[in-house]
């Protein structure tokens, strides 16, 4: 049972114990072996690992201890003498996770200046480093934050994602990422003579509706989404149980990914979604948002229009509005976590207030980077005020529809295997939607995929 994630535990608290015997006499230890941080004074060096500047930017923006940064973005100089020191690695093929593992094996031996402080994890693998029996990210209690005071403002399903089986919360961050319909608003013109985002939702509020309107984009020359992976988080984020309940060896399809597969072929066969890309991070896909493409629209969340749509597309700004999707889903997140060893656990609980809890600091980073961030108040605010418009969108503000798509979103408990299962079932049914394997190969594809990369799993259950 979750044998990648335990051998690592295992790991670390192996070497952590050799530290707690005397080995390393700044006494950094796991939690399984005593305490949480370690012993002494506040270290100078904090170490965070991430995989981009997005973090940075915002402690930056908010961390009243800040004093500058180095050129290169390597150090962030503080006020009390202390330096952050940015270890950043790509999320691509894994080599963050990779990175930061190797790290994390050699915690409890590292001098005290090269100890990870702090850590970021994404949704889709975040239970890898919040799982209780690893015990690699520190619980937030341990630290001197109270999730039920600190974070009353969070919205509910970020904190459940930050938890461990047991609810025990060892992360927070600073975003809510519900996703809208992100569309062309010149497409929208010349296909249905209006770009009112109103007016635009009454076509696409359903399923049904938005296949529809794709028949009637699809007679002007227009795709309706660039690829089958457009839709994919729509319906996996939106799946009722877990991919693979705790203490189980099995994973469970859930009903909403069968409908993703069905609905995708249906609409590929129907010539709605382009064919000719294959998914979604590739330079096809990146050129699909440009202006000469004839793509319709997208699912995003905030982020995505912040650091995907708007670097690729190369018109003038305001072609893009927002409006409700076919369903409210969350996708992405960036959680950041103590971790278990630190000396400078002062700072770590500092930071993480700062970035995360601090309403007036979240408020700053939605104005300034246009994140819909983490506080359920300061985004109904934002909804409300008529003074607030996204210079991207040609003024409109998206928040208006973010708030109330994010106050109705329900995430069920992640699995270590998430990321794995979101991975393989696209790769191993991309084939099939592309007529190059049959729909009973592809299942036996994806079944023999999941198995390979996790050898402990024992069956894959389809629904009936």
């Amino acid at each position: 049972m979750k044998k990648r994630v335990v051998s690592l535990a295992l790991a670390l608290s192996m070497v952590a114990g050799l530290t707690a015997c005397g080995g390393n006499p700044e006494g950094g230890s796991a939690g399984a072996e005593g305490g949480y941080v370690a012993e002494g004074e506040e270290g100078k060096v904090i170490n965070i690992y991430c995989w981009n500047d997005e973090f940075r930017t915002r402690v930056e923006a908010v961390y009243d201890k800040v004093d500058h940064t180095s050129e290169d973005g390597t150090i962030t100089y503080l006020t009390d003498g202390c330096e952050i020191h940015w270890t950043v690695n790509p999320n691509q093929d894994g080599v963050y996770q990779k990175k930061l593992d190797e790290a994390l094996l050699n915690q409890g031996s590292a001098a005290a200046d090269d100890k990870i402080d702090m850590f970021l994890s994404e949704t889709d693998y975040v239970v890898k480093y919040t799982d209780a029996e690893a015990d690699i990210a520190i619980p937030l209690t341990e630290l001197g934050i109270d999730p039920d005071k600190d974070l009353a403002d969070q919205y509910d399903f970020t904190k459940t994602v930050a938890s461990d089986a047991n609810g025990v919360q060892r992360g927070s961050t600073w975003q809510a990422c519900p996703c809208l319909f992100v569309y062309r608003r010149d497409i929208a013109l010349d296909t249905f003579g209006t770009d009112d985002p109103d007016e635009i939702h009454a076509l696409c509020s359903d399923w049904d509706k938005m296949k529809s309107a794709g028949e009637e984009l699809k007679a002007k020359g227009y795709y309706t989404f660039a690829t089958y992976a457009d839709t994919f988080r729509a319906y996996g984020n939106s799946i009722s149980a877990p991919w693979v309940e705790e203490g189980s060896t099995e994973i469970n399809v859930d009903p909403q990914i069968i409908n993703w597969i069905n609905d995708s072929k249906e609409w590929l066969d129907a010539g709605l979604i382009d064919s000719n890309i294959k998914g979604q991070w590739t330079d096809d896909w990146n050129k699909s948002m440009g202006s000469e493409s004839k793509v319709f629209g997208f699912l995003l969340p905030a982020w995505g229009i912040d650091f995907v749509l708007n670097p690729n597309w190369d018109g003038e700004a305001g072609a893009w509005a927002v409006t409700d999707g076919p369903q409210a889903f969350n996708w992405g997140g960036s959680f950041v976590h103590g971790c278990v060893g630190t000396d400078n656990a002062e700072h770590v609980k500092e930071i993480m207030l700062a970035v995360t809890a601090n309403k007036d600091n979240l408020m700053k980073i939605t104005k300034d980077y246009l994140d819909f961030t983490n506080t359920q108040s300061g985004m109904e605010e934002i909804a409300n005020d008529e003074s607030f418009g996204a210079e991207f969108l040609g003024g409109e503000n998206p928040f208006k529809y973010f708030q109330p798509a994010a106050s109705s979103i329900q995430m069920t408990t992640l699995s270590p295997y998430d990321q794995g299962c979101v991975e393989l079932i696209q790769s191993s049914f991309g084939d099939y939607f592309q007529g190059q394997v049959d729909f009973d190969t592809a299942k036996a594809n994806f079944e023999r995929a999941i198995k390979e990369r996790y050898p402990e799993i024992t069956a894959v259950n389809w629904p009936e």
